[in-house]
């Protein structure tokens, strides 16, 4: 009788362990480095939000979606920029994240796709032999529209929980110009969501982000076979 029930109590005690359980939710945000310098910077303003969706573990797709609208004054040329822009790809995090935790140390890589204007405002003719000084600036208000973009971004950042399911994060880009629509007589020396293009067909950039984690699904974590035995 003893033996029983020693038995029956060992059983209810196995059954009330809760198997563990790893969160699987949408991530959505907006870059901090954006919204900011549009209050800073008086010939630039523009929005990018992000997005990055789990997976496995490991791995996530993500995605940002941006607009801008950016004067240059050059030495030789003023122009203004302006367009939306769309990147998509993936994220491998190679952070080993404690059961219920998102932080993220990843690489990862996105293509890009951007559709523009460009409207040259003014520009001076070059004079090799300034003896009687610089040509005047001459106005211009050319507007050129219907122009495209497209490029590969490679990747690295991290993100980490300041609080309950809100993050903040930082990454670097290295790009590389896929294809360029340029117009007739001038170029696209600014392209939104890719940066400068002075470099040839490189580019960089940089993003500071704050997000929120909307879990939408819970999977059962399964001990790995080692473990189990």
């Amino acid at each position: 009788m003893v033996s029983f029930l020693g038995n029956a109590q060992e059983v209810k005690v196995k059954d009330s362990i809760k198997p563990k359980t790893e969160r699987y939710g949408l991530r959505v945000g907006v870059d901090l480095f954006k919204l900011t310098r549009s209050f800073y910077e008086k010939d630039y303003r523009g929005i990018e939000l992000v997005g990055d969706f789990k997976l496995t573990r490991k791995h996530y797709i993500a995605a940002e979606i941006g607009t801008e609208n950016k004067t240059v004054d050059d030495d030789r040329l003023n122009f203004t920029t302006k367009g939306t822009y769309l990147k998509a790809g993936f994220d491998f995090n190679g952070y080993e994240n404690w059961l219920g935790m998102n932080n993220m140390l990843y690489v990862g890589m996105r293509y890009g796709f951007s559709s523009f204007s460009q409207t040259l405002n003014s520009y001076t003719i070059y004079n090799p032999n300034p003896y009687f000084g610089q040509a005047p600036e001459i106005p211009s208000g050319e507007k050129f529209n219907g122009l495209t973009a497209q490029w590969v971004e490679v990747l690295a950042g991290a993100k980490a929980e300041m609080f309950k399911n809100f993050y903040v994060g930082m990454s670097v880009r290295l790009n590389y110009l896929v294809s360029n629509k340029k117009p007739d007589g001038f170029d696209n020396l600014y392209i939104p969501g890719f940066n400068r293009t002075y470099d040839g067909k490189f580019g960089v950039g940089i993003n500071y982000t704050v997000s929120y984690f909307v879990p939408i699904f819970k999977s059962e974590v399964k001990p790995k076979e080692g473990k189990k035995k």
